[in-house]
């Protein structure tokens, strides 16, 4: 039976997976960098992961590069534009293709960015969390406020006209005063994209084991409430849960993960989303996690692969595309899925009942009140 007749659009993931130190909060596949960077090495292993994975995706443009971490900004300006380089002998990309990399306030200079910017990353995404020192002293970040502006400056007389800055809230003894002195110091920057989230506190990471002390909720509503104005003001408007952006500056890379779309995913610990047109199914790999393992000649790059199932599909659909504020449409589900609308008929309509769902012939999306309880309206399709 053929349920995927259109091409899905595919995104490359590059994992980076070293930092200089981890934070107390990170539950990312992160490893602090005792020694000097075995980047010379990593680089070749990069290049052999994505020719081992070029069967599955022949013939596909890729609309976006993320480099994630880790602290992918510890790596030279000369190693980004290798990979690059020869990420384009393989893929095809064009000058136009977004290509992000998370910086570290903490690891950067002046001629770094110039560095990177001439390598062909045209996007950046700093990692600022806070600007007030006592709480990036809780958060265990290696930057202090006047790195973190001094990045952004640096940033912008890089050239990087596209930069996101990346804010957290609801910090260990924040109040809302803190919250929105940290957004009102950097929206004064004008960037062209902000993400601002809530702390959250993840298993097998230090702040789970010695919980810091965290805003009650009424404060953290209130936090949420007045930023999202306060940024709305500013002149950049809310498109997903933690994601704000001036008119046609959207994440490029993120909307195709909201948006159900491929994704390859290279590097130690990253994962994959390809969409096999032949096999008419959706297969999930993922890479061995420790760069030691990675860097093994003698190892597999795949820990784990398979098939999502029909279920699985249908609550990963709705778990990413209804984080999306104007939601997506309708036919779309069936699109990325190969699944008709009517397997999920019955947990929409339930859904609409209590108010948390939205549909009209073209769209789908999460009401006011869904947004709010979005994890409560996602576990209506996990058992659909």
């Amino acid at each position: 039976m053929q349920k995927f007749t259109t091409t899905i659009p595919l995104s490359l993931y590059i994992h980076l997976p070293w930092c200089v130190r981890k934070c107390p909060y990170c539950d990312f596949n992160s490893h602090e960098a005792r020694d000097s960077l075995p980047e010379e090495l990593y680089i070749n292993a990069l290049m052999k992961d994505l020719e081992e994975n070029l069967p599955k995706i022949w013939g596909r443009r890729i609309l976006s590069i993320f480099f994630g971490g880790g602290t992918p900004s510890l790596f030279s300006a000369k190693g980004i534009g290798r990979i690059l380089t020869e990420v384009n002998t393989r893929l095809p990309f064009g000058p136009d293709t977004e290509v992000t990399l998370e910086a570290n306030p903490g690891t950067i200079d002046e001629s770094r960015f110039s560095g990177f910017r001439e390598a062909g990353i045209n996007r950046l995404s700093l990692g600022l969390q806070s600007l007030q020192d006592d709480k990036l002293k809780a958060l265990g970040r290696i930057h202090d406020r006047d790195k973190a502006l001094r990045a952004i400056d640096i940033a912008r007389s890089a050239g990087f006209k596209n930069f996101n800055l990346d804010l957290m809230h609801g910090l260990p003894n924040q109040t809302v005063d803190d919250a929105l002195s940290d957004l009102r110091d950097a929206l004064a920057f004008q960037p062209k994209h902000l993400s601002w989230y809530q702390l959250t506190i993840e298993p097998n990471t230090l702040f789970h084991h010695q919980p810091p002390t965290l805003p009650v909720e009424d404060t953290l509503w209130e936090i949420q409430e007045q930023g999202r104005a306060l940024i709305e003001k500013c002149g950049l408007a809310q498109y997903e849960v933690s994601a704000y952006s001036q008119p046609n500056f959207e994440c490029t890379h993120n909307l195709n993960y909201w948006e159900f779309g491929d994704y390859l995913g290279i590097g130690a610990g990253a994962h994959s989303k390809l969409t096999d047109m032949e096999q008419q199914n959706v297969t999930r790999h993922w890479q061995v996690k420790n760069p030691r393992d990675y860097l093994d000649p003698t190892k597999q790059f795949t820990a784990e692969e398979k098939i999502t199932p029909d279920k699985e599909m249908v609550f990963e659909f709705m778990m990413n595309a209804l984080r999306l504020t104007r939601g997506v449409p309708t036919a779309l589900f069936t699109e990325r899925t190969g699944l008709p609308l009517s397997v999920i008929e019955p947990v929409v309509n339930a859904a609409k009942t209590k108010g948390l769902l939205e549909e009209t012939t073209e769209w789908i999306r999460a009401t006011e009140l869904g947004q709010r309880f979005l994890n409560d309206l996602v576990e209506m399709f996990l058992h659909s």
